[in-house]
């Protein structure tokens, strides 16, 4: 079954978000984990990803407009990890001691230009490892959030290469079916996020609770 035609947007003329420390800015770091899911240190993010990866923390977050169709987005060509493929709506990396939340909106306004109210978690304990052909590896723990925008959006091209809105019930099932080449990230999410209903405004809602320990920590220090 296939989804709406792609179409990309006017992009923004700039990332905000610096991730290697050029022009002086100081360098992205993301929170390295434990097995277990608790914070063990740190390490840049333009350095973190290799042939040995370690566990660290991401999010992906799912956006969705009120007749149910998702943002999908292509990632830009330069990125170190899967480039140029077709993926959920946003990924990123908290930094340490910012709230997931912020952190989700914080990327949903760099890569796109979104601004969101209310963002809810759908897959709290998410967690993969997968391996590009040249031998780099993603492992992360992962948790998954979804939300909804009543506005329109513009990509910032360093982060996202085109954009655009499809039906969810046709791109889940592309997705799972194998017709639609997708980030292996979010395959692995779409298996669980069927389980859920299927139309993501039934979705339930879980707990934060439910977070890996360095999220709540996170969320903790970010409450003071």
């Amino acid at each position: 079954m296939s989804h709406s035609r792609p179409y990309a947007r006017t992009p923004s003329s700039t990332n905000s978000h610096g991730s290697d420390g050029a022009d002086g800015a100081a360098p992205e770091l993301v929170v390295l984990l434990s097995p277990s899911g608790e914070a063990v240190g740190v390490a840049p993010k333009a350095t973190v990803h290799g042939p040995r990866t370690p566990l660290h923390l991401a999010f992906s977050c799912y956006v969705f407009d009120d007749a149910d169709r998702v943002l999908v987005t292509r990632r830009a060509h330069a990125k170190r990890t899967w480039p140029g493929v077709l993926t959920n709506t946003c990924c990123g990396h908290p930094a340490p001691g910012e709230d997931f939340r912020m952190a989700v909106s914080r990327r949903l306004a760099e890569e796109l230009n979104l601004h969101v109210q209310r963002i809810d978690l759908a897959l709290p304990t998410f967690r993969y490892r997968c391996v590009m052909a040249d031998g780099t590896v993603e492992n992360e723990i992962c948790p998954v959030f979804f939300t909804q925008a009543s506005s329109d959006f513009r990509i910032n091209p360093e982060e996202v290469a085109e954009a655009y809105w499809a039906p969810w019930p046709a791109f889940s099932e592309d997705v799972l079916d194998g017709s639609l080449k997708i980030s292996p990230w979010c395959r692995l999410q779409m298996a669980r996020l069927r389980t859920l209903g299927p139309s993501p405004r039934h979705w339930p809602v879980a707990p934060d609770e439910a977070l890996p320990p360095a999220a709540r920590q996170n969320s903790r220090n970010h409450r003071g």
